[in-house]
């Protein structure tokens, strides 16, 4: 009569606190990278926010042109001295012919938006559970760059001192670009490296390339990182090693997504399994 009992309810009184509290931060660690369908108020909101946060960092850099100009001058030195100075010669070539030029540059103003917004569109209506991993990595991508243009200020080719390069913006009257004219007051014209519009751009065309199904449209996507270089050097925007350095955001953009998600955003399941099913999310070629 001495000895007390203990009813089942108490046991899991006693039991279960201590457990949902020890495994509790580790599952709503997992709930957070756990792929979850995309809301589209959310997303449409989340990316102008996020564009608009973005440009008004990169242009609330310092314009420091005194010391733009010099790393100009360090990385055309440096270009010749690995034998890849081709910008200069590719510019005045390209600008020799007005139509195919003009194209460049409306493409430049352009495409660096039109391109990314849509491959967003695509990746949420038809791969929505590797939405928000590929998301990830464009948006780290772009985090890094404006650390790139904060610690290293850069003058485009066309900004030049003594330079030969074209502004192919000013001297054909292209409209539409933020580079020249009126509009380059509205953004820092010494923020060149990185090259965004290589990050961004080769971020869709390995999306494409990783995922699209037609053969054809998987060569556009390997395509359009490439023309995209040819065009930021033809226009005098950027150098052959800004682009460089956006490919080295954009490997810093999968390697953030790679440590959160455990996978490579495109090896996540194309769908997002229904919450109830209890289904894991395992990485997959499908």
């Amino acid at each position: 009569m001495g000895e007390s009992t203990v009813t089942p309810l108490e046991g899991r009184d006693q039991a279960v606190p201590h457990s949902v509290t020890a495994e509790s931060p580790r599952r709503r660690l997992d709930g957070l990278r756990t792929p979850r369908r995309p809301r589209l108020w959310f997303e449409i909101l989340l990316i102008a926010v996020s564009y608009w946060t973005y440009s008004l960092i990169r242009n609330a850099v310092p314009e420091q042109r005194s010391e733009a100009l010099s790393n100009a001058d360090w990385i055309w030195r440096m270009e010749h001295h690995l034998g890849i100075a081709f910008e200069e010669s590719v510019n005045h070539t390209v600008d020799s012919v007005t139509w195919l030029i003009v194209g460049m540059n409306y493409y430049y103003a352009t495409l660096h938006f039109i391109v990314t917004l849509g491959v967003l569109t695509w990746l949420y209506r038809s791969h929505p559970g590797r939405y928000a991993a590929t998301r990830l990595v464009l948006f780290a991508t772009t985090a890094v760059a404006l650390v790139g243009y904060y610690l290293y200020p850069l003058a485009p080719p066309r900004l030049m001192h003594g330079g030969t390069f074209v502004d192919t913006v000013m001297v054909h009257q292209t409209w539409g670009s933020m580079a020249s004219g009126d509009l380059k007051h509205m953004s820092n014209q010494y923020a060149a490296m990185p090259s965004m519009h290589i990050g961004w751009s080769l971020w869709c065309g390995l999306t494409i390339f990783a995922l699209a199904r037609l053969p054809w449209v998987r060569i556009l996507g390997l395509l359009y990182p490439a023309a995209t270089l040819l065009v930021i050097v033809a226009t005098a925007n950027h150098f052959w090693l800004d682009a460089v350095g956006g490919m080295i955001c954009l490997a810093f953009g999968f390697t953030v997504a790679r440590l959160w998600y455990g996978s490579l955003p495109y090896a996540l399941p194309k769908v997002v399994p229904a919450r109830e099913t209890g289904v894991p999310l395992l990485p997959t070629k499908a």
